[in-house]
């Protein structure tokens, strides 16, 4: 997963579930996760649309399995939240984390976060 592709809405939803899972899953499992859970109806060939896109994203493998498709993460949804982070930093704020603490400083960071930050960067 070298070129690191960031998920939309969507394939966030399908893969957070499947981090929850912590097995193997099938497209059926997840339609059925879905209607459940959301109310959502979605069509096979939808959620298998997806998975696709999630496979050719690096975020997981697949396994012929039968007449079905047996999805795993090939990520953990620590590994992803990390690659993502570098991703942003590397984007936005051209690597520094210097320059993406200072945006958040300006505006948003409270005395106790400030006050966290210190100490975790005295501890690294």
């Amino acid at each position: 997963m070298d070129n690191f592709q960031s998920l939309s809405e969507t394939e966030m939803k399908l893969m957070h579930e499947i981090w929850k899972l912590n097995h193997p899953v099938k497209s059926s499992e997840l339609l059925n996760l879905f209607s459940e859970k959301e109310g959502k109806e979605w069509k096979g060939q939808t959620i298998a649309t997806f998975l696709s896109r999630l496979v050719d994203k690096g975020m997981l493998s697949v396994k012929r399995d039968g007449r079905s498709n047996t999805y795993t993460p090939c990520l953990s949804l620590k590994e992803y939240k990390k690659r993502e982070a570098q991703s942003l930093l590397n984007t936005m704020y051209q690597g520094s984390v210097k320059n993406f603490l200072a945006t958040l400083y300006d505006d948003k960071v409270t005395s106790d976060e400030l006050d966290e930050l210190k100490k975790w960067f005295s501890d690294k």
